[in-house]
């Protein structure tokens, strides 16, 4: 962007605000997303603020590495066709918007559970990444999308099917302390917005993953 990168601002802001809080047990305790607390007292806040905390390094690493990573794409897609200001704006909706709406389904879950808590900003970084995936869904020249272990890059849209089945399966399950279904849910709230925002990638993606497929047989 020319003058200004939301996706920067908002890696310094949550990288900022994720340390100081380590430090800050009160600040932690305010701003983490509780179910039950929001039910009683009305503390709808948490819904943004637990966004911009992470539990540790890793954590912190590891979802503002890929914000940075799919930022850029999101980025120039909703600036060509909004312009600059309005790009930033479809951007800040995409994300924000993200962790907001992909803590939804938890908090109906886990309302009366006074012990639950999560925190992160997985539901944004889903929202992107699938935007992302949306625009575009097959990397040319062997490239595509790592995951760790394996070194093996996969073409994006065979990512997403993955990352999708695999959040909703855990979700269900509950076999760990990740809150997967804000993954889940993040994801497909990115790919509905980015939809909306830019109606033509719908039949674009199609045309791409059709035309990779035939080539690939």
């Amino acid at each position: 962007m020319p003058f200004l990168n939301p996706a920067l601002i908002l890696i310094a802001l949550t990288a900022g605000i994720s340390m100081y809080a380590w430090s800050n047990r009160e600040l932690m305790e305010k701003w983490i997303f509780s179910p039950y607390l929001v039910a009683r007292r009305n503390e709808w806040y948490r819904f943004l603020t637990s966004g911009f905390l992470h539990a540790d390094f890793v954590h912190l690493g590891f979802n503002l590495f890929a914000f940075y990573s799919f930022s850029p794409a999101v980025l120039s897609e909703f600036a060509g066709t909004y312009g600059v200001r309005g790009g930033i704006a479809a951007f800040l909706l995409l994300y924000i918007g993200g962790i907001i709406v992909s803590d939804i389904p938890t908090y109906f879950r886990h309302r009366d559970d006074p012990g639950y808590r999560s925190l992160g900003a997985s539901g944004g970084v889903s929202s992107v990444l699938f935007a992302s995936i949306l625009f575009y869904p097959v990397a040319a020249g062997g490239g595509g999308i790592i995951i760790f272990p394996l070194p093996i890059p996969i073409q994006p849209f065979l990512f997403g099917f993955l990352y999708l089945a695999y959040s909703y399966y855990q979700g269900r399950r509950r076999g760990d302390n990740i809150n997967h279904d804000a993954h889940f849910y993040g994801a497909l709230f990115g790919v509905v917005v980015a939809l909306v925002l830019v109606p033509q990638a719908g039949l674009a993606f199609i045309s791409q993953v059709r035309l990779y497929l035939y080539n690939s047989l």
